[in-house]
């Protein structure tokens, strides 16, 4: 399911100002892109009435925030380099009868999305399933591309990581292996050829605080956690990028920075719906989170923006 095309291939139906990878594999000054994560569409009710196994038949509040990010995002000057939306596109699970219809929905509120800003897709337990299996991948492959892919931009190695491989693959443990293999060999990449950066992309966080707390659902099991910090670190990686936890999270460990992300749709505790501005420097990734309100009316930080001169 692997790929290791540039993102302007891999954002479905986008073209990336006509750039090649090779052109991408050199840095070419300071730039930003945006991180999002759980749209999640159908969650917010179905976390208000307390049924979240079976209930989300509802979900235009969702639509109507993802729209909001979209025209927000649209509207800021210099654009974004891509959107990133780390899992949870949507909370039907596979063989849900709603997921259909919330697949639909989500991908025509992301129609408006400027055609210069290419869409990346992580896929997340509730689009694979808390344990996937060989068919629930096919489908999230045909709804938005591969499951795991390697790009270049500006000079900066990214890959996107199926974490629910990391969490059950019981399912489908052939696939998981595949992810291994592709997976080490990414890494080895990493360490061979220069890259000015190297990001991760996976929906569940390694952490949400320190390396050593406690196993949650929220996060990976220590023995897997541990695992990929070393194997991250040896291959430079400089951050993760996560959601899942609908709060904003995350800390810094050893030179590798995990950030967990809160969400675009439903908010499981006091941070506001909205998304992560992110500029890459030469020598720094420096994040913020905005609020989608925050993001509409000012747009980003104008200390942010600084950065990109």
């Amino acid at each position: 399911m692997a790929g290791d095309e540039s993102v302007f291939l891999r954002a479905k139906d986008r073209s990336y100002k006509g750039l090649t990878e090779d052109e991408q594999k050199e840095w070419s000054g300071p730039f930003y892109f945006i991180q999002a994560a759980d749209p999640q569409l159908g969650l917010m009710k179905a976390w208000r009435i307390g049924d979240c196994d079976s209930g989300g038949d509802e979900w235009a509040e969702e639509v109507q925030l993802t729209k909001q990010a979209v025209q927000a995002i649209n509207k800021l000057q210099p654009r974004p380099r891509f959107l990133v939306l780390c899992g949870d596109l949507v909370h039907a699970m596979p063989g849900c009868p709603l997921r259909e219809e919330q697949v639909k929905d989500l991908k025509e509120a992301l129609r408006d999305t400027d055609p210069d800003i290419p869409l990346v897709f992580v896929s997340g337990n509730h689009d694979l399933g808390n344990t996937p299996t060989p068919e629930t991948v096919e489908q999230f492959c045909r709804d938005w591309g591969d499951d795991y892919f390697s790009f270049w931009v500006g000079g900066v190695l990214c890959l996107v990581l199926n974490s629910q491989f990391f969490f059950d693959s019981s399912g489908c443990p052939e696939l998981m292996e595949a992810h291994e293999v592709w997976l080490e060999s990414q890494l080895q990449r990493a360490t061979q050829t220069p890259s000015r950066h190297v990001l991760v992309f996976q929906h569940i966080p390694l952490f949400l605080r320190t390396p050593d707390e406690e196993d949650d659902y929220f996060n990976l099991q220590k023995g897997i956690r541990e695992r990929l910090i070393q194997k991250f670190k040896q291959a430079g990686v400089k951050a993760v990028f996560s959601g899942h936890y609908h709060r904003n999270a995350g800390g810094c460990y050893d030179g590798l920075d995990m950030v967990v992300s809160s969400a675009v749709g439903c908010q499981l505790g006091d941070d506001t719906h909205g998304v992560r501005v992110v500029v890459v420097t030469k020598d720094d990734i420096i994040h913020r989170y905005h609020s989608l309100d925050q993001l509409t009316e000012r747009g980003m930080d104008e200390d942010l923006k600084k950065l990109l001169v």
